[in-house]
């Protein structure tokens, strides 16, 4: 098991970031490589632990995250890569932008800095690449079934990946220009840049899978065509519905969700055009993002490249803790006080704040009416407006970062007739089967918003019931 007193010997060293005065000229990644010897040294932090929770309790996907530091450890990198494969589809996408939940849960975090697991999983994969050990794997044989894919998010295509590698028909239908759902136009390329993503693509289509983008399923294509001409229909649209901030002034004009602003520079980035009166710019401009979250830390990042003015970030939420409470032992996620790399880069950052209303002139937001919040743990989590608190932030742009919902309910799920929970989300039994025979559901349309980790999880554990009732269950 690696070296065993690797923990003693050496300190957790984290991948090196672009400076600040140069990344945010640009949305090129902003992490950068560490040299295959200072892994290794890292990898022997991995200690013989006993019981490792680091898979067993953090990793959704169940990643063998002992092993793979091991073979690390001892230079069989070909071998970690076999067995982080096993059970991740796209170890490069997960090492760039999961937080890492399986760090939080390693035996070292009790009282000391845990394994960098995050970054010695993109560096295998990324070493497969570079090494061409990545390849298209055609399954030996075809089973004859076709199976329908609605949405190419993370969910979607590992379900498709592990699909046609079992020998079925597979064709992926996407809505938008280009493959990735969130992955693309939800994640700025400072964290995920897209050639990682087409990278993979390619090795899919080489194993057999279609893509069919610019379909929208319930219009373009309908849910009767669809399923008059598949064995099974897997729904993977993802979360998409955001939450709104229903307060005075909502209408004003440069108020936007956080995924409108994104995907619209997303988009920039990979060469689109889009009409000035549509262009949403920070460029010189006051920006509030409301929400901290993943999703806010992306839109603070993505106006500081965009030169805007100043920035600042608020959240209902109170400033959490520097330090681990008694209330959140290990190995749960931790819940101390974190700085993004994008919020390295520059922001004013408010806690315990709650928007009243939106000030405007000539119909275009100006100002933000907000007041400080008191919390309280009386049973329920509950806060009061502390009175006399109230002010005001001066806005350009006001991004809405408050999260997601639920899938759409649009006609693909109304001509389903599939049932939902009392959150909107698609209910599935234990092989991720639908109240309806044949339709299958996985990632964060069963889910509501969650983790890319998660959702890779989902759309494996969904091929496998889907591949049971193609092979079983339906003859």
């Amino acid at each position: 098991m690696s070296s065993v007193t690797g923990f003693l010997k050496y300190d957790r060293e984290d991948p090196p970031k672009r400076p600040v005065e140069e990344r945010v000229k640009d949305f090129h990644e902003l992490e950068m490589r560490l040299p295959l010897e200072r892994l290794k040294t890292q990898a022997s932090r991995c200690m013989d632990c006993g019981i490792p929770y680091c898979h067993a309790f953090g990793c959704p996907l169940g990643n063998l995250i002992p092993d793979f530091n091991d073979m690390v450890y001892r230079g069989h990198w070909e071998l970690a890569l076999e067995l982080l494969h096993s059970t991740n589809n796209f170890p490069e996408i997960t090492g760039r932008v999961c937080p890492a939940p399986c760090e939080a849960a390693c035996t070292l975090s009790i009282n000391q800095s845990p394994v960098t697991i995050r970054n010695i999983e993109l560096e295998i994969a990324e070493h497969g690449w570079e090494q061409g050990w990545i390849h298209p794997e055609k399954p030996s044989y075809r089973t004859g079934k076709k199976v329908a894919i609605v949405g190419s998010g993370p969910a979607g295509l590992a379900a498709a990946q592990q699909l046609v590698r079992s020998g079925h028909e597979v064709i992926v239908f996407e809505k938008d220009s280009a493959v990735g759902g969130l992955l693309r136009y939800g994640i700025p390329d400072f964290k995920l840049e897209k050639w990682v993503i087409d990278r993979r693509i390619e090795q899919m289509q080489s194993e057999g899978v279609v893509f069919e983008i610019g379909v929208e399923a319930g219009l373009d294509i309908s849910a009767r065509y669809m399923k008059r001409s598949f064995d099974a229909i897997l729904i993977t649209t993802g979360a998409r519905v955001p939450r709104d901030l229903n307060i005075p002034g909502r209408n004003l004009t440069g108020i936007h969700f956080a995924l409108e602003f994104l995907k619209q520079q997303n988009r920039i980035n990979n060469g689109e055009t889009i009409p000035p009166e549509e262009r949403i710019t920070a460029a010189g401009k006051n920006v509030v993002v409301i929400g901290g979250g993943d999703t806010g830390s992306d839109c603070v990042g993505t106006s500081r490249r965009q030169g805007a003015k100043q920035i600042t970030q608020i959240e209902l939420l109170p400033e959490p803790p520097k330090v681990r409470k008694e209330t959140n032992p290990w190995p749960t996620w931790l819940q101390i006080m974190r700085t993004s790399s994008s919020q390295e880069e520059g922001c004013n950052r408010l806690w315990s704040i709650l928007t009243k209303k939106f000030i405007g002139k000539d119909n275009r937001v100006k100002k933000l009416s907000c007041v400080k919040l008191e919390w309280e743990k009386s049973g329920a989590f509950q806060f009061r407006e502390i009175p006399g608190s109230e002010f005001e932030i001066e806005a350009d742009l006001v991004l809405l970062a408050t999260g997601f919902i639920h899938t759409e309910h649009g006609p693909l799920v109304k001509d389903m007739e599939i049932d939902l929970d009392n959150r909107g989300n698609i209910i599935v039994d234990s092989s991720f089967m639908s109240s309806k025979p044949g339709i299958f559901a996985a990632g964060d349309s069963v889910l509501g918003p969650s983790l890319v980790v998660k959702a890779i999880n989902h759309g494996r554990l969904a091929a496998r019931g889907i591949d049971y009732y193609l092979r079983v269950a339906s003859q």
